[in-house]
């Protein structure tokens, strides 16, 4: 099996794991929707994910001149780019990262219900800022994407098998 074949998996499962870190947080988000009460006081705040590729190469014109390369014949009309020095220094250690973060606090609806037992003076309750349909788009968002780079390494096994086959 190829070191890009490697890769790929590698790619793939950051992917996988970033949208997982997502559909939890969200799933989070969708339980706690009415929650008003929580151990740090006042109403739930909502989670977010924010995504990130940790040191990606700005442009392409970086990358060709980090990377040092050697052409080497193998045969005639045929060529091979080797990286000369450590290759693995030239690869981003993640692929993607999920960064998982909340809400400010001043940021809550405010329902007039009088009879709930966590209404203020005025007969306000403060309720989190959670729209459940962002929160249900946003899940299927997710869904997709993890399954995106499902297909991707399944479509990576089936490739390699057939190398192996010929």
């Amino acid at each position: 099996m190829s070191i890009e074949a490697l890769r790929v998996f590698e790619i793939a499962a950051d992917g996988m794991s970033a949208q997982r870190t997502k559909m939890d947080t969200v799933s989070e988000n969708i339980a706690n929707a009415e929650t008003t009460r929580t151990p740090e006081g006042g109403p739930y705040r909502r989670q977010t994910v924010t995504m990130s590729a940790p040191n990606a190469r700005t442009n392409f014109r970086q990358e060709l001149q980090t990377a040092q390369i050697k052409l080497r014949r193998t045969r005639d009309g045929h060529s091979m780019a080797l990286p000369v020095g450590n290759a693995q220094s030239l690869r981003p250690t993640t692929a993607v990262k999920a960064t998982t973060g909340e809400e400010p606090p001043d940021k809550v609806k405010l329902i007039f219900d009088p009879t709930h037992p966590d209404a203020d003076e005025n007969g306000y309750v403060a309720m989190p800022d959670i729209e459940i349909i962002t929160e249900m788009v946003d899940l299927m968002t997710a869904t997709r994407a993890y399954e995106a780079n499902l297909t991707s390494i399944e479509a990576t096994k089936q490739m390699v098998d057939k190398a192996l086959q010929i």
